[in-house]
């Protein structure tokens, strides 16, 4: 089996459509296809190994590059405890930079062994060039206690569809809070969602950030429908999944009402608290608990707003670009035209953004010089990361840059950043990907400890997309405030305000930030709009 990337040419790797890859067939790997033949615990090894099932090439030795701290092991016995108990599910809701996937791995060799299974599947978050060997890495330092481990990334499932998986690990699992995607079909196949509980694999979901709102949990309701002693038919639907899941939350007495979109959850305070702690407690108050939710103990992440000060010049064409706006806005409103609404609602952010881009370039400038590393989060490529590099770079600074699919190498950049080669990242990832100071590397090595500052050039609208941004600086002990650019004076002003309190809501288990969505969307005249046009799943 050969990684051979897509349109590359190889002498010798012959593509075979029977099993949708490239193979070499010898006894020895010729030297020049040496780079292209699949690392321990991936998916090409996988497929290796099931086409050479007498002769697999064996896994490596642990290496004990890692020691687990006490917060990991005590994760890893609670994880035990709920398989011992017939659980089918486990909540791993930590902050970011506790410490989550040393406590997964550890976990899933436990249930490994108290069940017997012999196959894990781990399915990380982009980007792979940097998750997947990071995951590959931690299991080959703890060992893989003779398990076969296959580490994919989620759009990738399609790849392992077919396959029979007996514990599975789903890293960031709030990407499954649609059920209309093409992913979740897939993820319903491969876990056995609408399973029997005691005929479905044993499942590790891990996030800091579950949901917005109950309704965006419906990956958990196998574990609330076990919890309640209630089948799985009560709570899903093979054609309606996310509908089925509304109803049994409104039927165990949750704010669920209708809404334009479908499904939406009450707006009064009081009743959405009493919601909140009856989830948390479906699956905290267990015993043993399905549920584990920890706080970094280094506090919560430093976040506000930061004001940027428009010339005239440039004042003048934000104000043009928001009359334009509105002006559009309110014709694809009158039209009930949602594509030119969630088009006309892109536009804007974009050129809204380009105009700040000398600002948020000078502000990086004035914090490297101040000897602090700068974590830049944009949403869009051309009218953001593109000329804040591009005017980085011409100012004389190190640029690491990890966007665009396919142009730069996420790994190389991340590691230019973190051994302090180039002082500032710009990026469009929202997860899995560790950015903070003195990060002990692959190699042993450790990252530099300048301290870090992030900054936001564009406020992302979604709650759990910010939180989880700030977690790729503020992390393992390491304190590191985050900054939200606005233009002064301006509708962005008002969104950057909403958007310090969305995060700040998305830290908890399960973020009530909904009531933000919806005044993000009236200050923008597009609440006629789905919530999904107003987040990174939308609009962007």
């Amino acid at each position: 089996m050969l990684d051979v990337p897509y349109g590359t040419q190889v002498d010798d790797a012959t593509w075979h459509t029977s099993v949708k890859t490239h193979l070499y067939v010898g006894r020895a790997v010729p030297e020049h296809l040496a780079p292209y033949v699949p690392g321990p615990y991936t998916l090409g090894r996988f497929i290796e190994n099931t086409l050479n099932p007498d002769d697999p090439t064996p896994n490596p030795e642990a290496t004990e590059a890692l020691e687990p701290r006490m917060i990991q092991y005590e994760a890893a016995d609670a994880i035990a405890a709920r398989a011992a108990a017939g659980g089918r599910q486990f909540l791993l809701a930590d902050e970011p930079g506790v410490g989550k996937t040393i406590s997964a791995v550890l976990g899933a060799s436990a249930v490994s062994d108290l069940r017997g299974a012999r196959r894990v599947l781990v399915i990380a978050d982009r980007p792979a060039a940097i998750t997947i060997g990071h995951w590959c890495r931690t299991i080959m330092a703890l060992g893989h206690g003779d398990l076969e481990w296959v580490v994919i990334t989620w759009d990738r499932l399609d790849k392992v569809k077919d396959h029979t998986w007996e514990v599975i690990i789903a890293d960031e699992a709030h990407a499954l809070r649609r059920t209309t995607t093409k992913r979740w079909k897939l993820w319903a196949r491969i876990s056995g969602h609408g399973k029997p509980h005691d005929k479905a694999p044993f499942v590790i979901a891990t996030t800091a950030t579950p949901g917005h709102t109950p309704l965006e949990l419906p990956y958990l309701a196998p574990a609330y429908a076990q919890v309640l002693g209630e089948p799985m038919q009560d709570w899903t639907s093979a054609t309606q999944p996310g509908a089925a899941f509304a109803t049994a939350l409104e039927r165990h007495g949750l704010g669920v009402e209708p809404g334009r979109h479908g499904a939406t959850w009450t707006t009064d305070p009081v009743r959405r608290a009493t919601d909140l702690e009856l989830v948390r407690g479906w699956l905290a108050d267990q015993d043993p608990p399905a549920m584990l939710h920890r706080a970094a103990p280094w506090g919560p992440v430093p976040i506000s707003g930061m004001p940027v000060t428009l010339t005239p010049e440039e004042r003048t064409a934000y104000e043009a670009e928001w009359g334009e706006f509105c002006q559009e806005m309110d014709i694809a409103r009158r039209g009930r035209n949602v594509a030119r609404g969630r088009a006309a609602l892109l536009r804007f952010r974009q050129k809204a953004g380009l105009i700040r881009v000398d600002s948020t370039v000078a502000w990086i400038a004035q914090q490297v010089q101040a000897e602090r590393q700068v974590a830049c989060s944009v949403e869009f490529v051309t009218t953001a990361a593109d000329p804040i590099a591009d005017r980085l770079r011409d100012s004389g600074l190190e640029v690491a840059t990890i966007y665009g699919r396919d142009r730069f190498d996420p790994e190389a950049e991340r590691l230019r950043f973190q051994t302090g080669q180039a002082k500032v990242c710009v990026f469009t990832t929202v997860a899995s990907i560790s950015l903070h100071a003195g990060e002990t590397l692959a190699d042993g090595h450790q990252a530099s400890t300048e301290p870090r500052v992030g900054v936001f050039h564009q406020a992302r609208f979604s709650g759990i997309a910010a939180r989880q941004v700030t977690g790729r600086t503020h992390r393992d002990h390491q304190v590191s405030p985050w900054h939200i650019a606005y233009a002064e004076g301006t509708v962005e002003e008002q969104v950057g305000r909403v958007m310090v309190e969305r995060i700040a809501a998305a830290s908890d288990t399960v973020g009530s930030d909904t009531t933000g969505l919806t005044d993000l969307a009236q200050l923008l005249g597009a609440d006629w709009l789905s919530p999904a046009a107003l987040t990174e799943d939308g609009a962007s």
